[in-house]
């Protein structure tokens, strides 16, 4: 660490008043440690660092060499320390847990069994299909891709394309409507 700063000794400009960047370069490490030492959160050490320099910036041309630097700059990184855990617990007072359940805005239960037994149907769907038309239904239905670039990507023939994908939604339907009937007999 770099020497102590005696009043005598602290660098100054040529109005005489002491020089910022040489204090702060000289007592940063100085102040984190404190700032630490006194019990700032981490997250708020690099807030806490820059309310001391700000306040050392603004007090320095009225700094009265009645003591080290050193001391003076504690004083004040006592006080931006008590500012910051006073700010904190006023702060962790506000997030106390409310009272009672706040509903979610997420999926109900029911919402997230209805959306995995669609997906399940559906997977068992894609799985019955003939390769050529699985192939189509997953890239046109499941994809959105339109039916040229289906096309394009599977290398068949645009008309061919559409068919496959009207018969597969043909068999979505027949299979959807099996899927109804099952349920409404159970």
């Amino acid at each position: 660490m770099g020497e102590v700063l005696k009043p005598s000794a602290m660098p100054r400009l040529q109005s005489g008043e002491p020089d910022f960047d040489a204090v702060y370069g000289e007592h940063f490490g100085f102040v984190w440690r404190c700032l630490r030492g006194l019990g700032v959160a981490p997250a708020a050490l690099d807030d806490a660092a820059q309310d001391v320099f700000l306040t050392v910036h603004r007090q320095l041309s009225r700094f009265r060499r009645e003591s080290t630097l050193r001391t003076w700059l504690f004083g004040i990184v006592r006080n931006v320390a008590f500012r910051h855990r006073r700010g904190a617990r006023r702060k962790a007072a506000r997030l106390d847990p409310l009272e009672g359940e706040l509903p979610s805005a997420g999926p109900s239960p029911f919402e997230q069994a209805a959306d995995a037994e669609a997906s399940a149907f559906v997977t068992r769907f894609v799985a019955s299909l003939p390769p050529k038309r699985r192939d189509v239904f997953v890239l046109a239905a499941l994809e959105e891709m339109s039916i040229p670039e289906v096309a394009e990507i599977l290398s068949i023939p645009l008309n061919t394309a559409y068919t496959r994908l009207r018969l597969a939604r043909v068999d979505f339907q027949r299979a959807l409507a099996r899927q109804r009937g099952d349920n409404e007999s159970t």
